[in-house]
């Protein structure tokens, strides 16, 4: 069986699957890392956001064989070590005091790619735009939207 190796969440990982197996289910079945959910598997719902090299991703539709070993992978998991200090990413913290959440089941692919979101307009030298909030979109089955977007704004301001 091929060997594929790859950084993820900072750490370099090895594992044994076909080269067409899709990262999400090496990430959920064989590295046990959940946090990435299984929606759609068709790139659609974009419950299993996470970073690929610092842009937002669908690992569901990826195959493993597309991933090199200097690529890094960051899942929800990962997400708190990717700033400075003790604690949760400062979105996560946002999530936290807006009170998104109702299920949770889509929230690790909202801040996923809200903190893509954020790092690119930052990037751009700018601020975050209505518009720039109607690009995400992940699908939240509660109807949560409004509470998600007052985060990202939040989070944004607490982003260094």
């Amino acid at each position: 069986m091929p060997t594929h190796t790859f950084k993820l969440n900072g750490e370099k990982v090895t594992v044994d699957v076909e080269d067409d197996v899709r990262l999400l289910w090496v990430l959920r079945d064989v590295l046990g890392v959940t946090g990435p959910k299984y929606g759609c598997g068709i790139n659609v719902c974009k419950a299993c956001t996470s970073h690929f090299n610092g842009k937002a991703f669908n690992p569901c539709s990826v195959p493993i064989d597309k991933i090199s070993e200097d690529d890094e992978i960051t899942t929800i998991e990962g997400l708190a070590d990717t700033t400075p200090g003790e604690g949760l990413h400062p979105m996560q913290d946002a999530w936290i005091e807006e009170d998104v959440a109702q299920c949770g089941y889509c929230q690790p692919g909202q801040i996923m790619a809200a903190v893509a979101l954020v790092n690119k307009v930052k990037k751009e030298g700018r601020a975050i735009s209505e518009a720039d909030l109607d690009t995400i979109r992940n699908v939240c089955r509660c109807g949560t939207y409004p509470r998600i977007r007052d985060a990202i704004r939040r989070g944004e301001k607490q982003m260094s």
